[in-house]
């Protein structure tokens, strides 16, 4: 009997809303959330293997009709970015409850996330990722203001003030959509947007991708990303840069390539464009700085730039691309900004892991991500984008090797802070277990690949 795709959701919501009554900073409320997340997390898992021997699965919430209650859709995308969240969610959890966590509400904010998230992964109606994608976004409104600093508050009120124009944009575009096509049902918007008139389908178009744009932090929506990333305890960063920025990357997918391919055709000379500067920009700023954490922030809005590159490209090569780059990008985030307030002699050898699967040396597991951006471009017979990638990898390797210079990981003698949690050797159990499955990913890829290329599949198979 297979798993309702309701059973994961429900359980991370009413654990979320049962942990708020109480004070998060207790040891067993932590341990209780970390509990209720691997759980919902083992649910999802269930649901993929179900639908990988069976294909994908549909449920309307409630036994509703399927015009007024939630529809829940499962296929290969959706569960490959559920699962890369709720997995990164559940590591920074468990790392802050180890090193202590220091506000009541964050299990249940991290939680409540973790509901966000996976609902739109799963949601077939456009309005009902958009409500999943504010609970979400609510949710990490908060937790960037984590912490008992000014310049934490600091970071809050700027992601919080960008954001939010985001989702004003996101809005006005879905309402545009349902005045053009008359549904928000994606399946029913797959069908009629290419029967729709070119110039008003592009605007809306076009405002989806500036909201998404600026949850990855992609040029030139990229001026809150460092501010906050470097203002923010790691935990928040990793989950700020190892999950929620999978809003961006999925919602580019799911709505750019599955419901409005013609409009991302039409508009690849301009994603290239803000790829390539995305890019050049992130990797360039990356090399000028000093402080790891602000070299892990710009480093993200360039290889956030890889992504777009291989939308561009589209088709299912371009497709698969941009899931694995966006799969391996985000564990690797993850790794480093748990990694990078640490010091000891492991801590090195998790740094220089991380730092090559960056740069996308192998056998981490990087090494792939960028391996498949570069035979989409081959395949798409771009030389001026090959020509870019090689030169955003070349930057890439400079300033993450710089980074790892800097620094000296064992004793923390040289730049950068060490954080009062960094003698705590389950936070360096943690982090180092990160970097053995960027490891063990990049020698045993088989999972990686199969994932990224039914995803593709799924995006194809969706369009009329």
């Amino acid at each position: 009997m297979s798993l309702d795709l309701t059973v994961p959701l429900g359980l991370a919501w009413f654990a979320a809303i049962g942990l708020a009554f109480f004070d998060g900073r207790r040891a067993w409320a932590g341990w209780a959330a970390v509990a209720a997340l691997a759980t919902t997390l083992l649910g999802t898992v269930a649901v993929a293997v179900d639908v990988a021997h069976s294909g994908p699965r549909s449920v309307v919430a409630g036994g509703w009709p399927t015009t007024i209650g939630i529809t829940l859709e499962a296929d290969a995308l959706g569960l490959t970015f559920a699962l890369l969240s709720l997995s990164v969610l559940l590591v920074a959890l468990t790392y802050e409850v180890v090193a202590g966590v220091q506000a009541r509400g964050f299990p249940a904010l991290v939680l409540a996330m973790a509901t966000g998230l996976l609902g739109l992964c799963l949601t077939a109606d456009l309005f009902n990722f958009y409500v999943f994608f504010e609970i979400a976004m609510v949710s990490a409104y908060v937790l960037t203001g984590y912490g008992d600093r000014p310049h934490q508050l600091r970071a809050a009120t700027i992601f919080l003030i960008v954001n939010l124009l985001g989702s004003v944009l996101f809005l006005i575009a879905i309402a545009a959509l349902y005045h053009l096509t008359g549904t928000l049902d994606m399946e029913q918007l797959a069908i009629r947007i290419p029967i729709v008139q070119t110039n008003p389908a592009i605007l809306s178009a076009t405002l989806i991708f500036v909201a998404f744009g600026i949850k990855l932090g992609l040029f030139p929506f990229h001026f809150w990303l460092a501010a906050v990333y470097t203002g923010t305890r790691p935990a928040v960063a990793a989950i700020l840069s190892g999950a929620l920025v999978n809003i961006g990357s999925y919602g580019l997918l799911r709505i750019g390539g599955g419901l409005l391919p013609r409009e991302l055709e039409q508009g690849a000379p301009v994603l290239f464009a803000l790829g390539a500067a995305s890019i050049l920009y992130g990797g360039l700023q990356a090399i000028s700085c000093g402080d790891p954490r602000e070299v892990l922030a710009y480093s993200s809005i360039g290889q956030a730039g890889y992504i777009l590159v291989c939308l561009a490209i589209g088709g299912e090569a371009g497709y698969a691309a941009a899931v694995l780059f966006a799969v391996t990008n985000a564990i690797n985030k993850t790794l480093l900004f748990l990694v990078v307030p640490l010091r000891g002699p492991w801590v090195a050898a998790a740094v220089t892991v991380g730092a090559a699967s960056v740069a996308g040396i192998p056998p981490a597991a990087g090494f792939f991500g960028k391996a498949a951006v570069f035979r989409s471009t081959v395949a798409d017979g771009n030389p001026a984008i090959l020509t870019l990638l090689v030169a955003g990898s070349a930057l890439s390797f400079i300033y993450m090797f710089q980074m790892v210079g800097r620094q000296d990981w064992a004793t923390g003698d040289g730049v950068g802070p060490i954080w009062s949690d960094s003698h705590l050797p389950a936070t360096r159990i943690i982090a180092g277990g990160v970097a053995v499955v960027v490891i063990g990913l990049g020698l045993w890829p088989e999972p990686l690949l199969v994932l990224s290329d039914a995803a593709a599949t799924a995006l194809i198979g969706r369009l009329p």
